[in-house]
């Protein structure tokens, strides 16, 4: 089994002045409903124009097909935009069915994955074999794990220790939450964590005392009491 090390920090759907201006990330991930929010009107071009920005850190952008066929279209047209574009395949299509022979397939053309939208060890142990040897990435959603009520710190921890004994592949600790998430990735052996932008930032508040962060939130309330008016 792997020994942890530090784990690495992703941005998860920054937008143009957030990919300029926030450095200290190790990757991007993307997906459609991100390429929504961020405006994107063309999926291509605008993924173009994120990679035209991201010349060497890994990059992970979505198909958004749900069938074979056309996700395996998909998947070589992405993957064609750079060396540095991991494409990112849902574990199942929206009726259930698994992607394993999509990922077989795109396995065995050297395509960089990351198999995404992961919530059981049980959907890990169907499609781990043809990943084994490859250093491809598998997401686990452990935000919307905790969403539904299970413990998703337990269910990745478990997740990872089967992958790192079993295959070369990379876990990520994707759908974060708050900032504590961090360490739970840590203390679960993820290899990655993605957050959002505004999460990140609130990383710099790591290491602050509580008596500090208390005096700072007091004085939060007051400023914007006194700057409102407000009189009793």
């Amino acid at each position: 089994m792997k020994k942890n090390k530090k784990i690495k920090l992703y941005i998860d759907g920054p937008n143009f002045e957030q990919i300029r201006n926030i450095k200290n990330v190790d990757g991007y991930t993307f997906n459609p409903s991100l390429f929504k929010k961020l405006g994107a009107k063309d999926y291509i071009s605008f993924a173009k124009s994120i990679l035209s920005e991201i010349k060497e850190k890994p990059v992970s952008i979505e198909v958004f097909a749900d069938d074979e066929n056309e996700c395996l279209k998909q998947a070589l047209i992405i993957s064609e935009l750079g060396k540095n574009v991991y494409v990112k395949i849902p574990i199942t299509y929206t009726n259930g069915s698994t992607t394993l022979k999509l990922i077989e397939k795109l396995v065995k053309k050297n395509i960089n994955l990351n198999i995404t939208a992961i919530f059981t060890l049980n959907q890990i142990k169907e499609i781990l074999n043809p990943l084994k040897l490859t250093n491809n990435i598998l997401s686990v959603f452990s935000g919307r794990i905790y969403d539904i009520g299970l413990d998703a710190k337990k269910i990745f921890k478990d997740i990872s220790t089967y992958v790192h004994s079993n295959s070369k592949c990379q876990t990520l600790w994707a759908s974060s939450r708050m900032p504590y998430d961090y360490i739970s990735a840590e203390e679960s052996h993820a290899d990655i964590i993605t957050m959002s932008p505004e999460m990140i930032m609130k990383l710099k508040k790591f290491g602050k005392t509580s008596e500090e962060y208390s005096r700072e939130t007091v004085k939060t309330f007051f400023s914007d009491a006194k700057s409102s008016g407000y009189k009793i």
